[in-house]
């Protein structure tokens, strides 16, 4: 009997939907067992306990989080997406150097995720965003002084 697969787009468009939803079961459902997740800030993570619980750090530390995907480009298993991110600092965030604690200031900026599917389950999730424009716009980086 053959395997039908879902179109990469559709899962990663799921993906996009859930993590909009706040759910962490509903990520966990979407990620292999062994999903190797790398972020900005060093982060190297194997596993979907690893991979939910980033997301679900984001997700506490901004309740209203969104991602808006703008563009997509699907290539085989693979799905590049450049999107948005929003939301408000209202909990506490992990970051770099330690646990941020609210802020209450809002956050927007630009990012790309690569993200492989295989057998319908994300395998493989690379997320690169501007971690320092996030910590500027959050107020813990120093604003440089103008020349």
């Amino acid at each position: 009997m053959a395997v039908v697969m879902t179109d990469p787009k559709v899962v990663a468009t799921r993906f996009n939907e859930t993590f909009n939803s706040h759910s962490e079961s509903a990520i966990k459902a979407l990620v292999s067992p062994n999903v190797r997740f790398i972020a900005p800030g060093g982060v190297r993570l194997v596993g979907q306990d690893a991979f939910a619980g980033y997301f679900v750090s984001w997700m506490k530390g901004f309740p209203d989080a969104r991602m808006t995907v703008h563009h997509e480009i699907v290539s085989g298993p693979w799905v590049v997406q450049e999107y948005t991110f929003e939301g408000t600092h209202r909990g506490t965030l992990a970051g770099p150097l330690g646990e941020i604690a609210p802020t209450n200031r809002k956050v927007a900026g630009n990012g790309v995720q690569l993200i492989r599917i295989e057998n319908d389950l994300v395998v493989d999730c690379r997320l690169y965003f501007d971690m320092i424009e996030t910590l500027t716009q959050l107020g813990i980086m120093p604003i440089p002084a103008k020349v």
